[in-house]
């Protein structure tokens, strides 16, 4: 599966984005997908997680994050989402969209198999 994340762009604090991230090639249906973000200098960040199986879905979120993300998905378009409002200048990163199957811990970036280009996020003070 090849992913396209899109939707990044200068925000004032306070403010919200939403981020897209879109599959091709292999529908995305049964893969869990995730959103990670890498600041300049520190490590890759889990940000969201939405977790596909047989019966039910179910969503995770970095500590950062709760209650001011959300992930969502549009099956019939093959594409994931990250509403994020409250934005706050710690927030500015680079937001990757990964996929992946079978994961034991989904804040680990080893556990996904494919990820997007990235897109630049920016939050003014």
């Amino acid at each position: 599966v090849q992913l396209q994340a899109s939707g990044g762009g200068l925000v004032q604090a306070g403010g919200s984005l939403r981020l897209s991230c879109t599959a091709s090639g292999r529908t995305f249906s049964g893969y869990d997908m995730g959103w990670f973000r890498q600041a300049p200098g520190k490590e890759r960040e889990f940000v969201a997680h939405l977790n596909w199986n047989w019966s039910e879905e179910m969503a995770y979120y970095g500590d950062s994050v709760k209650g001011r993300f959300t992930i969502s998905r549009d099956n019939a378009k093959n594409t994931v989402y990250l509403q994020m409002n409250s934005l706050k200048p710690e927030d500015t990163a680079v937001y990757y969209c990964a996929a992946g199957r079978g994961m034991v811990r989904v804040s680990a970036a080893s556990g996904y198999a494919a990820w997007g280009q990235g897109t630049q996020v920016t939050v003014s003070s």
